[in-house]
């Protein structure tokens, strides 16, 4: 059974509690947008969190996540991200920007980045190579969700980076 420190227990309670607020969050943010595309985007990036949520919980309760089986999951989520991001292309408008949407996005953009620099911190704080390459993985998902994001929002006129 894997023995974490105090530290490291206050690193994970802490990176559980945003992955629940981020749970809440896609959750509600798929209730109140207006866009199908982004109703459909923050389903899917919720269930990914729940997934986060999941291995957090598991190495809290003192089991070696199975790096492994995430490997799957990853390579399942990239051809998702790529087709989305394809999507995302395709839908590119030049009409008026729903400003609801692009608050939300604006939020969740937010979100993410705070939440990959948390990873980014907590990785160097553990012992085991496991939980370390296990929260590597949660943090470049995280990443992930960030330009998924950042794609919907700039085929939509909401990010305009100059």
């Amino acid at each position: 059974m894997l023995q974490l420190t105090q530290k490291e227990r206050y690193l994970l309670e802490d990176q559980k509690s945003q992955e629940e607020l981020c749970i809440k969050k896609y959750n509600n943010y798929a209730e109140q947008a207006q866009c199908p595309q982004l109703k459909q985007l923050c389903k899917q990036l919720a269930q990914q969190e729940q997934q986060h949520l999941n291995t957090i919980n598991q190495i809290l309760n003192g089991q070696t996540p199975n790096t492994s089986q995430q490997g799957g999951q990853q390579g399942q989520q990239q051809s998702q991200h790529q087709g989305s991001q394809s999507t995302s292309m395709q839908n590119m408008t030049t009409g008026m920007v729903n400003q609801q949407d692009a608050d939300l996005c604006t939020d969740l953009l937010s979100t993410e980045k705070y939440v990959s620099g948390a990873y980014d911190t907590a990785i160097f704080e553990f012992r085991d190579a496991n939980i370390r390459q296990a929260l590597n993985h949660i943090q470049k998902e995280e990443q992930q969700h960030g330009e998924q994001i950042f794609n919907y929002m700039q085929s939509k006129g909401m990010y305009n980076p100059k």
